[in-house]
């Protein structure tokens, strides 16, 4: 039976979790910065992007998703193993995303899919749950026939 501190840690866990994918959704980038530790590591590059910290990754994302008319991340099944002050973390996210119209893209733009595994290393700190480090792993890139 889970404690009551664990069964906190892991609703505040999931919580961070749907934090990062509003932010990104909003592109309300600098939102990013109360959900990572300071010393962060997060790791896209399974998907073309950089490995770096905060800052690099930050810098990405604007450019990358100003490529963007919309795009939406849905983040599930997400499996916690707690460990203490640190957790480990596997979650699924389903992300479907339409380019800017424009050249290439058609009047409409073009939709694709992404599917991915977050896998995450996170610390508990006294401002709560932060992620410490990001990976990325990719389950699909899907461009449908338009």
């Amino acid at each position: 039976m889970l404690t009551l501190q664990e069964i906190s840690d892991r609703l505040e866990i999931q919580d961070l979790l749907a934090r990062y994918a509003d932010a990104i959704d909003r592109r309300e980038l600098d939102r990013l910065d109360a959900l990572f530790t300071d010393d962060a590591v997060i790791d896209y590059t399974e998907f073309g992007g950089p490995r770096g910290d905060l800052s690099t990754i930050k810098a990405f994302l604007a450019g990358a998703l100003a490529l963007h008319a919309t795009h939406q991340h849905l983040v599930g099944s997400i499996v916690i193993d707690l460990h203490g002050d640190e957790a480990d973390v596997r979650s699924i996210c389903h992300n479907p995303m339409l380019l800017a119209p424009g050249p290439g893209t058609g009047e409409h733009g073009r939709r694709y899919f992404c599917g991915l595994w977050y896998r995450d290393s996170l610390v508990r700190t006294p401002a709560g749950w932060r992620i410490r480090e990001r990976y990325e792993e990719k389950s699909y890139l899907w461009f449908p026939k338009e």
